[in-house]
């Protein structure tokens, strides 16, 4: 194998906010395909993925289920990991940017922009995109909403430390119109530098005080370092750069040869990452390549629209090689592409079970049957016609290597998988052309016979081989039944290498089998269903546990003349007496209560009111068992919409009061009343 040198890429590192759908799932199995391929032609791969793990959207999920957000990351982050290892992902280095080295050479990064002054200390005051973590001026903003997500922006003051972006933007431009493939597609490239480059750059923050999960600011500790800084450099730190003195690792590898991203996030990659690599007197990377998303029926995925894909649910119903031969095939270049459950059935029947296991199957079960699994090269051709079938195949057959690298020089990727299955798709033409059932029947065509199975043995071995990179346990499984191996890539041009005389395996496993969709489908009802399930028990423990419970705000607590606590309450704006009117107030008596299965903080109680019962989920588990509700006298919101926590119907509110320490205790009536009194 020709040694070609190095070749350092990397995905991006997926934000730790929850599980990855199948849309974020393609962007490792992607790159993996790529490293692999690189591998094969002979270069020094080093492949590098992980998780971005600081922010204040992770500090917010956190503190709503009541736990540190390191103990969040911990356990997104080993979900991330099981599912990039579970579609067989190969990389050399899984980055977490909570990593005790990353975060000691973020802090020294941001030292030495500071020293150098790039880096400078201001206040900004603007609107802010919590689940973006983006500031944004009114002009940007598409709709009055965030322009990457679409969502609500609220407006934000605090004092930041600045990147003088506008100090390298020129040098940046010019780097981009000098270097054509530094960004691809092209249309990636147009948008970067007809929205941002050319309009102006403002400078950009890169510290937050209004939350501190995050690394800090050594020499300004309330500051914590803004994610994309310190998720940008995970590129360098995680490769042993420092601005101390770099590694070996580090001088063999950087610059980068691709930064593998979703379109999404082109933007930071190319405008930001850059700026900071040149302040940093850094080589930039060869390339960034923004790929398109994939799409449910046509939309984002979203848990909101309960249409989210898992890998492993795909992987459990259609198996790993599968999976990672939907998601690589059916992604344009350059375009969104679609996933439906039907879709990846039919790919998997018509391509899988019908092009390609059905193709291996055939040919060792004619080997078995005609010759004892013995496969011989004889060189008969029968006549000029066959010959010229023999000749045809052998071109195409040699010639997938060529065209495949073109497709994969360019991340084609899409382009290139339908190139080694067009060998496959001549391989089945061929038996078609040559008849081998008939040739069977005639006892003087026996070498002939023999010449058409080695010759297809000897293309399914080269397009097995070229196969790899894409779906690797089906190809090993393929030369594995052929009794070979993988071929090595230099030898994927030559015809005629399978040593005559092998013998297969005389018991060919298929490869896909055929699947029925009305029994797929069942079970993906069976997903999805579960997955809404989920996703209400997940809004439940968001809600934070006084979902039921009137809404407290938590103030410092003062002394009254007794001396006795007292807690002030932030003033809501004022309504009338007819907004007043409108909340109906009763005495309910709880005549059964128990806990919420689903959740740590929710009881479900009975309420009696008047002549009706109520059922009330409140968050208040932590304060009252089940059996201590039963028999109180409590005051209800009675005319509250109901609404789904925890997947269970609450029919209203009961009313409580909230210290400043967060204790909560049910409002009662001071007599006793009964059950439907109005309070007035």
């Amino acid at each position: 194998m020709s040694n070609k040198g190095k070749y350092y890429m990397t995905t991006a590192i997926a934000y730790t906010s929850g599980k990855p759908h199948i849309g974020n799932t393609y962007e490792i199995i992607l790159a993996d395909a790529i490293a692999r391929y690189k591998k094969a032609e002979g270069y020094d791969v080093y492949f590098q993925t992980g998780t971005d793990e600081h922010g204040q959207k992770i500090q917010e999920k956190a503190e709503a289920i009541g736990i540190t957000p390191k103990e969040y990351v911990d356990e997104v982050a080993g979900e991330v990991k099981r599912i990039w290892d579970l579609v067989n992902a190969d990389y050399d280095n899984f980055v977490r940017t909570t990593d005790a080295d990353h975060e000691k050479c973020v802090k020294k990064i941001f030292k030495k922009l500071y020293d150098q002054g790039d880096i400078y200390k201001g206040s900004y005051e603007g609107l802010y995109c919590t689940p973006c973590e983006s500031f944004w001026t009114e002009s940007q903003l598409v709709d009055g909403k965030c322009p990457d997500c679409g969502r609500e922006v609220q407006p934000a003051k605090e004092e930041a430390y600045f990147f003088k972006m506008s100090k390298y933007a020129d040098r940046l431009i010019d780097y981009i119109n000098t270097h054509p493939d530094f960004i691809q597609p092209v249309s990636r490239k147009n948008e970067m530098m007809n929205n941002f480059l050319l309009p102006g750059l403002q400078d950009l923050c890169v510290s937050r005080t209004s939350f501190n999960w995050g690394i800090p600011v050594d020499f300004d500790p309330k500051h914590v370092v803004y994610v994309w800084l310190d998720a940008l450099t995970n590129y360098i730190t995680k490769i042993g750069y420092d601005p101390d003195g770099s590694s070996e690792l580090f001088k063999k590898n950087w610059p980068a040869d691709l930064h593998l991203i979703g379109k999404d996030i082109v933007r930071f990659h190319t405008i930001y990452w850059p700026i900071f690599l040149m302040a940093l007197v850094l080589p930039l990377p060869k390339q960034v390549f923004g790929h398109p998303w994939l799409l449910q029926g046509g939309e984002k995925m979203s848990k909101s629209k309960g249409n989210v894909i898992y890998a492993d649910d795909m992987v459990d119903l259609f198996g790993v090689d599968a999976t990672r031969y939907f998601v690589l095939h059916e992604m344009p270049y350059e375009n969104d592409g679609i996933i439906t459950w039907d879709l990846v059935i039919e790919r998997f029947n018509s391509d899988l079970a019908n092009i390609l296991g059905n193709l291996v199957n055939r040919t060792i079960s004619m080997s078995n049957k005609y010759f004892g699994g013995v496969v011989k090269h004889t060189g008969v051709t029968q006549d000029d016609a066959q010959a010229a079938i023999d000749a045809d195949l052998k071109a195409v057959v040699t010639a997938t290597r060529d065209t495949v690298s073109a497709k994969m020089e360019k991340l084609r990727v899409a382009d290139a998988i339908t190139e080694v299955f067009g060998l496959f798709r001549r391989c089945n033409k061929y038996i078609d052309e040559t008849t081998p059932w008939v040739l069977a029947k005639d006892e003087n065509l026996q070498d002939r016979l023999a010449e058409v199975l080695y010759n297809l043995t000897e293309s399914i071995t080269i397009g097995a081989s070229l196969l790899h990179p894409f779906l690797p346990e089906t190809a090993e499984k393929i030369v594995a039944q052929l009794n070979t191996t993988l071929r090595e890539y230099d030898d994927l041009d030559k015809f005629g290498l399978y040593e005559s005389g092998k013998t297969v395996t005389d018991k060919p496993e298929i490869l896909f089998a055929r699947l029925d969709a009305k029994e797929v489908m069942p079970k993906v009802e069976a997903i999805q269903a579960a997955q809404k399930a989920e996703y209400e028990k997940e809004q439940a423990r968001l809600a934070g546990g006084t979902p039921a419970s009137a809404p407290c705000y938590e103030q410092p607590q003062k002394d009254d003349a007794s001396g006795k606590g007292v807690v002030d309450i932030e003033p809501k704006a004022e309504i009338t007496f007819d907004d007043f009117e409108k909340l109906q107030f009763q005495v309910g008596e709880i005549i059964a209560c128990e806990a919420v299965e689903k959740s740590k903080k929710l009881l479900c109680s009975q309420v009696k009111i008047g002549s009706q019962v109520k059922q009330i989920v409140s968050g208040i588990r932590k304060y009252y068992s089940p059996e201590e509700m039963v028999g109180k006298k409590v005051m209800v919101l009675v005319n509250l919409k109901p609404a789904k926590l925890a997947g269970v119907l609450s029919e209203g509110m009961l009313l409580c009061a909230e210290d400043a320490d967060g204790n909560l205790a049910l409002l009662t009536p001071e007599k006793p009343m009964p059950a439907g009194a109005e309070i007035a």
